[in-house]
């Protein structure tokens, strides 16, 4: 298969030897902002059209060790964040809640047995391996009955108006091409009443601290990337994605114009992570 990143390695050509790795500097992400017809894939510039099958790259590399990557990178802090996400999501049995860009199902799982044998979870990914490997694990874990699965683009969701209580994202939006319009696909199919919950890696509130953590993660993540899932390549374009993402301010400003209200946003860790909340009323 292509490499779907292969033009971000300025050092392919010094392939590392068994007692050297050979890691790219902390860049800076571009300053200006892609033509109509463009987006960004990490720091590139591409064609609207290609990002998502670029993307698809990436999660079919990472998926098999996609839970064991997120635990070293985030030193497990992220299974927090999502317990927290779970809680202030507030679903009670009978609900009906989507679970948008799943993954391998953290989520998912721990809403099924919130929503009890009269609700539903629908765990959602638009990569297929990623959706594989949660819907393996819920079935491992028990999870049935009360689970469905669709692969699924945020951008055009295909589920009728008014479908969900509770709609959750989990590290996953940075990763759409046009985030409005996936956002107001997601008040499409909430309820009235109902809560959108977006959980996403975001912008540090300390310069001092923003700086640490960029330069920490631009080399460390692609190194942990390349000893224990042999992908340098797809950790260097999650970090990279990340610096590109809108900040705290500028999602709940995006959150309102896709028509959502009483939007509020939560810092972890100093803002490195935060969880948004607006609802459809």
């Amino acid at each position: 298969m292509t490499d779907p990143v292969a033009s971000q390695r300025p050092l392919q050509d010094r392939a590392p030897t068994s007692e050297t790795i050979v890691l790219d500097l902390p860049a800076d992400p571009p300053a200006d902002p892609p033509a109509d017809d463009s987006t960004h894939f990490g720091y590139r510039t591409v064609p609207r059209s290609e990002k998502a099958s670029l993307v698809r790259g990436v999660f079919d590399s990472v998926a098999g060790r996609y839970d064991v990557m997120n635990d070293l990178m985030s030193f497990g802090l992220h299974r927090l964040m999502k317990r927290i996400t779970l809680d202030e999501a507030a679903v009670r049995p009978g609900h009906r809640v989507l679970d948008l860009a799943g993954g391998t199902g953290d989520l998912a799982l721990g809403f099924s047995k919130r929503v009890g044998r009269d609700g539903l979870v629908v765990l959602s990914d638009i990569n297929a391996a990623m959706l594989g490997e949660g819907r393996t694990r819920l079935l491992d874990a028990g999870a049935i009955g009360n689970v469905d699965y669709a692969l699924a683009d945020a951008e055009a969701l295909p589920f009728a108006d008014a479908s969900f209580d509770c709609i959750t994202m989990a590290f996953g939006l940075r990763n759409v091409t046009d985030k409005s319009k996936a956002l107001e696909s997601m008040l499409r199919v909430l309820k009235p009443g109902g809560r959108l919950l977006v959980l996403e890696f975001s912008t540090p509130v300390l310069p001092l601290l923003e700086r640490a953590y960029h330069a920490w993660s631009s080399t460390t993540w692609p190194l942990m990337g390349r000893l224990i899932a042999n992908d340098a390549d797809s950790y260097r374009y999650l970090v990279e994605s990340i610096r590109m993402h809108p900040d705290q301010d500028t999602l709940e400003a995006m959150m309102q114009a896709a028509g959502f209200e009483r939007t509020s946003y939560r810092n972890f860790t100093g803002g490195i992570a935060a969880l948004h909340k607006g609802y459809r009323l």
